[in-house]
């Protein structure tokens, strides 16, 4: 009874018809890509777990992540009884469909925040020594002087403020604001990507402070260059003059604690700042200089509240960028900038590498390659080369430009109203009208126009040449990826040559 008034509240009524009226309605009918898996039934990933062909790539990635919670399980000091049902439960949560679909391939930021609250159980006999000197050398080698110490010079509230606001508050809420708008408006599977990029960024990051330990410039302040041991507590830096304006402890008893007191090569804070950055930067192009000054303000506020030199900003630039790089052209999706959010989307594709080589290919500047098969344990293929068994290697465009608003108006505002929920504007008929001084309109065989793009002098495989391009209504859900089989609604191949028109994607 309380239930169903609250569903029909405008408290939720009005929240959902907002999100069917600029979300949903963008969604193909009978496309079930962009949906996501509510299955609560463990025996279908133990079915899959065992059906699955593992691959030396997927070893290698699953064993590194399995080997560092396996570490941090041994190291950590708790009790075994208490250990044991916190891993049970971990499993449970990647072994139900439903949990599993985000878990899975947020394993890497799993890994990263187990190793880094357990550093500080490491014994320090394990660690190496720690530098004080090497970081403002290279410091003032590189920039001529030690900027942290310039900006940190002149301080007063304004400024203190002004840093503590992206360095405080911000750094930790725009990863989740970051992976809302992947989630909402990126192709279908462009949050592992994320997921992925993310946590091989901070646990790299977390690897090298480890075994590379450098003191930050709140040490050099206080203590001069005196060796570090890792009995000595940490400093809140200027942030200490915040919990002063505020008037109760916020950072200095968390940052006096922490289980990483000297990793300040590389910022972890400027890693995410920019790998938060080059999302929003493939995601939404047309506001770059928007994402830039935001990462531009945490390296000034880094400096400024003395935790971080200006090499260690670049380094942690350096390493977001490096995996980014990687994560691009190896697990992200392509994006279509006709397409509005992730249910616009009724097919997914990736960058084929092999194909942006001019010499090797003739054809356009940037190709994709579109997913058509997987046997991939607990997760459709997309973002993972190891967990992918086939391919299709043919150059597919979507010719269909759709309109969300002739969509929107076929689409009711509630959901009492659901004749035909999710149908769009998207299909187009494809066969030419017959024209009324001329004869009824043959059907053209497409099969033979298939194979008929001009040969290239550096290929060697006929197949390997075709220009195809596709125009089709996937109906090949996650869950199909999963099962390895997919199938598709009717779709219409045409010759890609210079006789016909070009493609506006």
């Amino acid at each position: 009874m309380v239930t169903s008034y609250l569903l029909r509240s405008n408290l939720v009524q009005k929240p959902y018809q907002y999100f069917h009226y600029y979300y949903l309605s963008e969604k193909q009918p009978g496309c079930p890509l962009s949906d996501l898996n509510f299955e609560t039934d463990i025996k279908v990933s133990i079915e899959k777990f065992k059906n699955h062909d593992w691959t030396w790539r997927e070893i290698l990635h699953y064993g590194y992540l399995s080997s560092v919670i396996f570490f941090v399980f041994v190291i950590f000091p708790a009790p075994i009884l208490l250990k044991i049902p916190v891993l049970s439960l971990f499993c449970i949560f990647f072994l139900i469909p439903l949990t599993s679909q985000f878990f899975v391939h947020a394993l890497p930021i799993f890994a990263w925040l187990a190793l880094f609250f357990s550093t500080g159980k490491i014994p320090s006999s394990w660690k190496p020594p720690i530098s004080v000197k090497s970081l403002p050398a290279m410091e003032t080698v590189l920039y001529g002087d030690n900027l942290s110490n310039v900006l940190a010079t002149f301080d007063n509230v304004f400024l203190d403020i002004m840093a503590w606001i992206p360095y405080g508050i911000l750094h930790f809420s725009a990863p989740f604001v970051v992976a809302l708008f992947i989630f909402l408006f990126a192709p279908p599977t462009s949050l592992r990507s994320f997921g992925f990029a993310f946590g091989y960024m901070n646990l790299t990051g977390l690897m090298i402070q480890i075994l590379f330990p450098a003191a930050p410039p709140w040490y050099k302040n206080l203590h001069g260059l005196e060796p570090a041991d890792y009995t000595m507590y940490g400093s809140p830096g200027g942030l200490g003059r915040i919990d002063a304006i505020l008037g109760f402890d916020m950072y200095t008893s968390a940052f006096s604690n922490s289980p990483v007191v000297f990793g300040a090569f590389p910022s972890l804070h400027s890693g995410c700042a920019v790998m938060d950055v080059l999302f929003l930067c493939w995601l939404f192009p047309r506001y770059s200089f928007v994402w830039w000054g935001w990462a531009t303000w945490l390296w000034w506020s880094t400096m400024y509240l003395t935790h971080h030199y200006f090499i260690d900003l670049i380094g942690g630039a350096v390493l977001s960028v490096c995996v980014f790089i990687y994560t691009k052209y190896v697990h992200l999706p392509v994006r279509d900038p006709t397409k509005f959010c992730r249910w616009s989307y009724t097919e997914v594709e990736k960058i084929n590498i092999r194909y942006l080589d001019p010499l090797s290919y003739d054809g356009e500047a940037r190709l994709s390659t579109r997913e058509e098969n997987t046997n991939s344990f607990l997760a459709p293929r997309g973002n993972y080369p190891y967990l992918q068994s086939n391919f299709n290697n043919t150059f597919q465009m979507s010719a269909i430009s759709r309109s969300r608003q002739s969509s929107r108006a076929a689409v009711p505002l509630s959901p009492q109203n659901n004749g035909n929920v999710g149908h769009s504007s998207s299909s187009v008929d494809l066969v030419p009208e017959a024209d009324e001084n001329m004869g009824p309109t043959e059907e053209v065989d497409t099969s033979s126009l298939e194979n008929s793009s001009p040969p290239s002098v550096f290929d060697g495989d006929a197949d390997e040449r075709n220009h195809m391009v596709s125009s089709t209504a996937s109906s090949t859900s996650l869950d199909d990826f999963d099962n390895g089989t997919t199938t598709s609604g009717a779709s219409s191949h045409y010759k890609n040559t210079k006789s016909q028109v070009p493609f506006n994607r």
